[in-house]
């Protein structure tokens, strides 16, 4: 379906591929971070164009790469000239507001330079708040939308940023705001309550409708997604079968706990060690018969704070190796490197377990990527109640507090000697949700929303049906998400 009289026009932080220097020449590789895989992923139906930033060159000489990885794509790739110094963490500096600012700028300016009135300009995550704004100071009048891929927090956080006035009415420039879930919604929405007062709001059936300075923004949930038929065709293919059949024998057929993540402190994983230490040490019978193989992918490690997770991370490892280890046995299978579309997919196949333990995260596509790779219908996922994932997953999924370590380690434990009856029903309900909330239904209903006159599509939800007791804390008592 062609939604779009003219071109989608995404913007983001970063494009597809990225151009670095190596060996005395300009090399391009893929871009890591899901934001780009899900992206990837919509323009089935629909032409365009996609501006980032390419990495630390020089834009025009990146141009001819640029052509090239665009070859066979229904997108163009145009690169935002952007030193090296630019993109950079948050930090409340005066200095690093500015910057902030005249990247914004460079965003609204090379965006502004290449569209049309018929197309639509959809732009990406926290790196582009005020790009909406400046789009208009532009003259720009083709319609805008931005989606907001991490969590939006609550007014007593956001209240401490010295540029909050600002931040949100640059934002009430877009025409669409897009949030993961609704708790991210209703955040958005108190701040503006509490922070412009001058602002007026209503709601419309399943959205909201602000005014500030006299334009009317439309506020909306749409939780991201994957691709669930790409995920599963691939998955239940025979090289994958073969190589998961192979890890399995690898692993004694053991129960195999599987956690897959960016080395990021966000994801929780010193929580998910900890917690699987409390689980050998209150569980010994289950020692021997369990295998957790702990996936981190590289992320970030020119930056002090994640060369410092990592040190945290390797060295529980080590210690909870060191501690239970025995002869035919080693608890911890640790990988710190990339993988391959056809390793992961192999791992979540093998895998008894998925363990998603983020202390906050906007969706956490993980998740999803295992279920959809579940093809036997026979996983377990417990997953973090404060992953946007847990909203629609928690009928099928065991919902835990990832500080709560000693819950955790029960969570753990119940899905090892859940009957394979209850294990297929929760995967199978699991895997509709995800097959039925896909990548592509995500994006066209934000494209939907964003180009009609009228209310906006109800955001997805989980289907009724069975509702499993989940585990959630150390006491035995069942907690359910609302």
């Amino acid at each position: 379906m062609k939604l779009l009289e003219g071109r989608l026009i995404n913007v983001s932080n970063r494009l597809p591929v990225e151009i670095k220097h190596r060996s005395g020449h300009l090399r391009q590789s893929a871009s890591a971070g899901g934001l780009a895989s899900a992206l990837d992923n919509i323009w089935r139906h629909q032409h365009g164009l996609w501006i980032g930033w390419a990495g630390p060159v020089d834009a025009e000489a990146a141009t001819p790469l640029l052509q090239k990885a665009a070859r066979g794509r229904p997108y163009s790739l145009r690169a935002v000239p952007l030193s090296s110094q630019e993109p950079s963490r948050c930090n409340f500096d005066p200095e690093y507001w500015e910057v902030y600012q005249r990247v914004n700028r460079k965003f609204a300016q090379t965006t502004a330079e290449n569209v049309t009135g018929k197309d639509f300009i959809w732009a990406h995550d926290y790196h582009l708040m005020l790009m909406g704004h400046y789009l208009r100071e532009t003259g720009c009048t083709t319609p805008t939308g931005f989606f907001l891929h991490i969590p939006f927090p609550g007014p007593d956080i956001f209240e401490k940023l010295p540029w909050r006035k600002n931040i949100l009415r640059c934002l009430l420039g877009y025409d669409l705001l897009g949030f993961q879930t609704d708790r991210d919604r209703f955040n958005f929405l108190s701040c503006v309550e509490r922070i412009l007062p001058g602002a007026s709001s209503e709601r419309q059936h399943v959205q909201h409708i602000v005014t500030c300075d006299n334009h009317k923004t439309k506020i909306a949930t749409f939780p991201i997604s994957i691709a669930f038929e790409e995920f599963a065709n691939h998955a239940a293919s025979h090289d994958v079968e073969a190589a998961a059949h192979q890890l399995r024998r690898e692993l004694s057929n053991n129960f195999m706990l599987l956690g897959v993540d960016r080395m990021d402190y966000t994801k929780g994983i010193p929580e998910r060690l900890k917690a699987f230490r409390i689980l050998l040490r209150r569980y010994p019978e289950i020692r021997h018969r369990i295998t957790f193989v702990l996936v981190v992918v590289p992320s970030r490690e020119d930056i002090k704070e994640y060369k410092a997770l990592r040190r945290e991370v390797e060295l529980l490892v080590s210690q909870i190796n060191g501690e239970f280890t025995d002869a035919g046995w080693v608890p911890i299978h640790y990988i710190h490197r990339n993988l391959t579309r056809k390793q992961l997919l192999s791992y979540y196949r093998a895998a008894d377990i998925g363990l998603i333990t983020s202390l906050k995260d906007g969706m956490n596509l993980v998740a999803k990527e295992f279920c959809a790779a579940q093809v036997d219908e026979q996983g377990v996922v417990i997953v973090s109640e404060f992953a946007g994932a847990a909203a629609e997953l928690r009928h099928g999924a065991l919902v835990v507090n990832p500080n709560d370590l000693a819950g955790v380690a029960e969570a753990i434990h119940r899905a090892c000697v859940m009957p394979v009856e209850e294990k297929r029903a929760r995967m199978k309900l699991l895997r509709d949700v995800v097959r039925t909330y896909n990548v592509q239904g995500w994006a066209e209903s934000f494209l939907e929303a964003a180009l009609s006159t009228d209310k906006v599509a109800p955001s997805a939800s989980t289907p009724e049906g069975t509702d499993f007791p989940l585990v959630a804390s150390s006491t035995g008592q069942d907690q359910r998400i609302a």
